[in-house]
């Protein structure tokens, strides 16, 4: 095994320590019927988090999805207020159309959130997430992501959610040192093969 190998191999090892799994960013498709809170649907599973640990998700505002006959069409915001189609958008209904209303709230586990929002499940507990949330995961574990409703038997469509785990400063300048060090030993090992080769 070379010297540059062993360096490759210190790079990838650096990169897994700072940033955790290979699975601490990803793209996940959440159902609005398939991952509902109640009835038939079950948590899409997606990154392993630790206590505390900060992570962003965020959604496409544009991003719609369903939980039955109109207007209960929403973003991962839920069904909060007035929502006309564009004529472009997932209801496929005339542009002006009314889609989406405020329909209230929806009480599960130790949440009450607007239905139709996307929110985070860690453990046995239930958080908020919408289109755009940041900051420390409220337990240890898998964060299952959730439609928010209290029947999934008429729900439609699904939306897209970028999950991201965000490395915290130390881990930053661990891993920004490591990869000076690699750097560094890359150079005096171009330098010694140049050497070797003008002899």
């Amino acid at each position: 095994m070379t010297f540059r190998s062993l360096l490759a191999g210190a790079a990838a090892i650096l990169t897994i320590g700072a940033f955790g799994s290979a699975a601490a960013a990803g793209s996940y498709i959440v159902d609005a019927q398939a991952n509902s809170s109640s009835g038939a649907g079950v948590g899409l599973p997606t990154i392993n988090l630790s206590a505390g640990e900060l992570f962003t998700v965020s959604v496409d505002p544009n991003d719609l999805w369903n939980a039955g006959a109109l207007p209960r069409w929403s973003n991962a915001n839920g069904l909060t207020g007035p929502l006309l189609a564009t004529g472009t958008d997932d209801s496929g209904e005339p542009a002006g159309t009314l889609i989406g209303s405020n329909f209230g709230l929806w009480t599960e586990g130790n949440l009450t959130a607007p239905y139709g929002t996307l929110v985070g499940e860690i453990g046995s507990d239930f958080e908020v997430l919408g289109t755009s949330f940041s900051g420390p995961a409220w337990g240890a574990g898998t964060l299952n992501l959730f439609y928010w409703d209290s029947n999934s038997s008429d729900n439609t469509q699904f939306i897209t959610a970028s999950v991201v785990a965000v490395p915290e400063p130390a881990t930053w300048a661990m891993m920004l040192l490591g990869m000076g060090a690699i750097g560094a030993g890359l150079r005096m090992t171009r330098r010694k093969d140049v050497v070797l080769g003008a002899a």
